[in-house]
């Protein structure tokens, strides 16, 4: 019988065959996106080793300036992808923008990477703050000019768009190196309570002692070789890829034909470590296979402590096929700030634990909710229409701190931001007025004075339920206002239009040199309140 402690626990032990639609679909990289950032124009290469295409992010991003890593740095790694960066020395908030092929709702993978290289000359390395979607990823704290910096989260986005964004915090010019995206399998990885960033990701007894990724690993992770005299290393002599069955979580047969057990000279085989935040909360992974092939006399059953409480047990590893034993809920740290892991063999065993390689995540707890997609696409058909070039990149509402220049968002607990207030006055624009605003169904304030907008004022603005500001003014509009309009403004809408506008199907819009000086008339009460955003608030002023 199987005892379990409190959490919730599984053991996958499902063959090979299960997953050849998988590994088929990952192997021809299905669904991935890599991005070499900072490289020239639209180009685009195939990686050598590991047969990626890589991008340029012209097409991703919509601002920074590419630069090259100094030359020395370039000698001391083979990543091409490394020997340039995007730096973003102009605004606060800078994004990408993906769009994965297999939408929302799917479960991926997403890495950036960062080497400074002294691409500046200033041998002064910065500090930023990582975001997806809305919220905080991570800090990026870079130690040296040369260290490479790893960063991955698995991400269930809410929308077809996954924004990564980079944001100044003051400690110096943000860049990234590297972007990439990779979509795992929707049955592994699961977490209710939030996305999971990595903390470290272990190939016991590595016989490479080199990181092991795609091809080896059909979702492109990133195995890194975790080696010590303490343990005794295991491997087999097996050089068929499929001499171990695979379950759902794919680990590479170089990673899970090695594995440590414990040494005869010590008596416990564990892991531990403090934590830097004890209100972390760690998700782990760890799988197994036996790699012996046990005589009727022998035995290999273990359980596994965390924090001192029976985590799953007891467990006996099936003979080279891959066994993955993790949980739902997450593991907060002791009393102490530590995480401690031990394997300890029952009294009837007669060989010690092993394991072959390990996962562990640390819970991210994302609050903040990204804006109501109906409102982003409209918004972003809006900016396209009118080629706008407004530094309006990532969520549009959220975070509250960066949302975009020209828009109000309602904030609620129980809803998603939404856009209330557009105000494109003095914006340059041309062409008639957008079809796309009439998606915008929760806008309350709307401002496109100022512009060279031509056309007929359209019927679809007396149909945005909540709009109580319109202001047209000063544009080259024809024909007359619609009595929708005419008939909402009697009603609280308050619309400001230019005079010619008003009274029969001939009037014209007077000429450039003139139409700024048209006085314009009001319908409505004469009370206007204009929605300001001022630190974040919703101030409202009475005319």
């Amino acid at each position: 019988m199987v005892l379990m402690s409190k959490y919730i626990l599984f053991a996958i032990l499902q063959g090979a065959f299960i997953l050849l639609s998988v590994l088929v679909q990952a192997q021809d990289q299905a669904g991935f996106i890599s991005i070499d950032c900072g490289t020239s124009g639209d180009s685009s290469y195939t990686d050598e080793e590991t047969g990626f295409t890589y991008l340029s992010d012209s097409n991703f991003a919509e601002t920074g300036e590419n630069r090259d890593v100094s030359a020395a740095y370039k000698l001391l790694t083979d990543e091409k992808q490394l020997w340039n960066v995007r730096s973003f020395p102009e605004g606060t908030r800078n994004c990408y923008t993906l769009k994965p092929s297999q939408g929302k709702d799917t479960r991926y993978l997403i890495r950036a990477r960062f080497m400074y290289g002294n691409y500046n000359n200033e041998s002064t390395v910065p500090e930023f703050d990582l975001y997806v979607g809305a919220n905080l990823w991570d800090r990026v704290v870079i130690k040296y000019s040369w260290t490479i910096i790893n960063k991955e989260i698995i991400y269930v986005p809410s929308s077809d768009y996954i924004h990564v964004c980079l944001v100044n915090t003051g400690l110096g010019v943000p860049f990234i190196s590297v972007l990439e995206l990779r979509p795992l399998n929707n049955e592994t990885y699961v977490s209710t309570e939030g996305p999971l960033q990595l903390y470290k990701r272990y190939d016991f007894a590595s016989s490479t002692d080199r990181v092991v990724r795609y091809k080896d690993d059909v979702y492109d992770r990133l195995w890194s070789p975790f080696q010590t005299d303490i343990w005794k290393p295991l491997n087999t002599s097996l050089k068929n890829d499929t001499s171990i069955s695979k379950n759902s979580y794919g680990v590479p047969f170089a990673v899970i034909n090695t594995a440590y057990t414990r040494n005869r000279s010590t008596s416990y085989m564990g892991i531990y470590w403090s934590s830097t935040n004890r209100n972390s909360k760690y998700f782990f992974y760890m799988h197994f296979a036996e790699l012996a092939k046990l005589k009727k006399n022998q035995s290999r059953v273990f359980n596994i402590y965390i924090n001192g409480e029976l985590w799953y047990g007891p467990f006996s590893p099936p003979y080279l096929r891959e066994s993955t034993i993790y949980s739902f809920s997450a593991i907060e740290t002791d009393s102490e700030g530590m995480i401690k892991i031990w394997f300890n063999k029952t009294r009837n065993s007669t060989l010690p634990p092993l394991v072959n390689a390990m996962e562990i995540y640390i819970l991210k707890e994302f609050l903040d909710q990204e804006t109501n997609q109906t409102d982003v696409q409209a918004i972003l058909n809006i900016k396209l229409e009118y080629e706008l070039k407004r530094n309006w990149q990532g969520d549009p509402c959220a975070p509250k701190a960066y949302s975009w220049d020209g828009l109000i968002c309602s904030f609620d607990t129980t809803n998603l931001p939404r856009i209330i207030s557009l105000n494109l006055s003095s914006s340059g624009l041309q062409g008639k007025i957008s079809p796309y605003i009439a998606d915008l169904t929760m806008l309350q304030y709307l401002d496109l004075s100022n512009n060279s907008l031509s056309g007929r004022v359209p019927e679809f603005l007396a149909e945005l339920p909540s709009l109580t500001i319109l202001n047209l003014k000063g544009n080259n509009l024809t024909g007359s206002v619609p009595p929708a309009l005419l008939e909402r403004s009697k009603n609280g809408l308050s619309l400001s239009v230019d005079s010619y506008l008003l009274g029969n199907e001939t009037s014209s819009p007077p000429s450039n040199n003139t139409s700024s000086a048209d006085p314009g008339y009001s319908f409505g009460k004469n009370k206007f309140v204009l929605p300001l955003l001022a630190s974040g608030c919703l101030l409202s002023f009475v005319l």
